[in-house]
């Protein structure tokens, strides 16, 4: 038997994890719930298709962070689950450095890579 689980994490900015998931291939959803064993559910700022019938989302915590919810043993079973994390979170932080950078260097440019 699995069930959802809430993992705290550092993200913060929906709209960089929003287009970081996008960078990845994921189509993000705003809003919405996560479904788990026997009725479970849980409400998210933001989703993702993992599979047709597995979802990743991220819930808006107290302290202002977005907590991973899923039901990541079931996950797990289907998806290098580990490496998926690690690529979101990755990708989250390259997005953020950039952002940085470009508030640090406002005559920069981006060029996509060729």
């Amino acid at each position: 038997m699995s069930h959802l689980s809430i993992l705290p994490t550092v993200v913060r900015d929906q709209e960089q994890l929003a287009a970081a998931l996008g960078d990845l291939g994921f189509e993000p959803m705003a809003g919405g719930v996560i479904g788990g064993f026997a009725g479970e559910a849980i409400r998210v700022e933001l989703q993702v298709a993992v599979t047709p019938d597995q979802r990743l989302g991220w819930q808006r915590q107290t302290d202002g962070s977005l907590a991973l919810v899923g039901d990541l043993q079931r996950l797990s079973r289907s998806h290098a689950l580990q490496q998926l994390i690690g690529a979101i979170t990755r990708r989250y932080a390259l997005r953020l450095a950039l952002l940085e950078a470009m508030d640090q260097l406002p005559m920069a440019t981006l060029h996509p890579a060729s």
